[in-house]
């Protein structure tokens, strides 16, 4: 197992690996989440920035359900007045189920731009396809009265004021989360600016070969959430079927070999196989580890087929609080044989 880093190592920015967008922008292909409002208060997440800025991170994942744009806004403002450039960064947000509605859509991007201090997101996404709120903090059989399947006709109107995002100029790409094939065919068919990424669940036991392998081969980044299984997720997130990736022995064994954490191969996993992860930690140890694996010697090609095959399809953010009916089954938020249930 690796020794304990030195409190004054870096990671070189330029060393990262980078993905190409479709419009030729690059974005760095590893990100910092700021996914912690279940377990971590907004000033500490707002310091794991500055933290993660110091040892190289230019990518940041922030949403407006996080809780904590504010604060990760203040870090953000201090990043750049330490003389990075606003262009050097990569920052993206995400607009809330209950900011769909046709007029809601450009005042909640404006509000997370002035919160983050950025002047412009280099992404903005819809974060879930439903437009479907829940309280934060809800128990996992909350159910909103007033919730509604994907409907794509509303979603597209959604769709059309993030387009006139990018021409407004508060955004430079926009992109899809949580989304399916069947919902991404639909999308790809009408939207007059195409998704650049779609965020989406994946790690070693959860891998989405389809999905994945279907979004590439549109020209659209995969952006991967719960890279490392997502240890620190809600409880209304867990179920009894819900296996640990960290645990699992062809990871403990392939990081042993390498001389990381297994939290650490599940990253560099990921970087190798093509997505861009976005690994939460408030701890300085994880998150330079997280970035400077990306930048040591491959995993071989035995070592990537061996995590191939651990795969185990289990989704641990199964979002079973956006269901539209009683009695539902969390399935029916990802199009189970390929229809979209209504």
């Amino acid at each position: 197992m690796s020794s304990s880093i030195d409190s004054n190592e870096r990671v070189d920015p330029a060393s990262v690996p980078q993905r190409t967008l479709y419009t030729g922008a690059k974005m760095p292909a590893i990100g910092l989440g700021t996914f912690g409002s279940d377990h971590v208060p907004p000033e500490e997440v707002a310091k794991a920035v500055l933290g993660a800025a110091e040892v190289g991170y230019r990518h940041f994942d922030c949403a407006a359900v996080y809780g904590n744009e504010k604060e990760v806004g203040e870090s953000l403002a201090k990043i750049m007045a330490s003389g990075v450039k606003r262009e050097e960064l990569w920052v993206t947000s995400k607009l809330w189920n209950d900011k769909h509605g046709e007029d809601d859509v450009i005042p909640a991007c404006k509000k997370s731009i002035e919160d983050l201090q950025v002047g412009y997101l280099d992404l903005y996404l819809v974060h879930w396809p439903f437009p479907n709120y829940h309280p934060p903090g809800c128990p996992p059989d909350y159910h909103n009265p007033n919730a509604k399947p994907y409907i794509h006709e509303n979603f597209m109107k959604t769709w059309r004021q993030m387009e006139k995002l990018v021409e407004m100029g508060l955004v430079r790409h926009i992109g899809t989360s949580n989304v399916t094939i069947p919902k991404l065919e639909l999308i790809l068919r009408d939207a007059n600016i195409k998704p650049a990424a779609n965020e989406m669940e994946l790690h070693p036991h959860f891998q989405q070969p389809e999905l994945f392998e279907y979004v590439r081969s549109h020209g659209i980044v995969p952006i991967g959430f719960c890279p490392i299984g997502s240890p620190g997720r809600p409880e209304r997130d867990r179920t009894p079927e819900d296996t640990v990736d960290i645990e699992d022995p062809v990871i403990v064994e392939i990081a042993a070999r390498h001389g990381i954490r297994p939290a650490t191969l599940c990253v560099k996993w990921a970087v190798q196989r093509g997505q861009v992860p976005i690994p939460f930690s408030t701890k300085r140890r994880n998150y330079l580890a997280n970035l400077k694996c990306t930048t040591t010697p491959p995993l071989s090609d035995e070592e990537m087929e061996a995590i191939r095959k651990i795969d185990r399809n289990c989704r641990l953010i199964k979002g079973q609080v956006f269901l539209w009916k009683e009695n539902q089954s969390w399935e029916d938020l990802w199009d189970p044989n390929g229809v979209i249930p209504q």
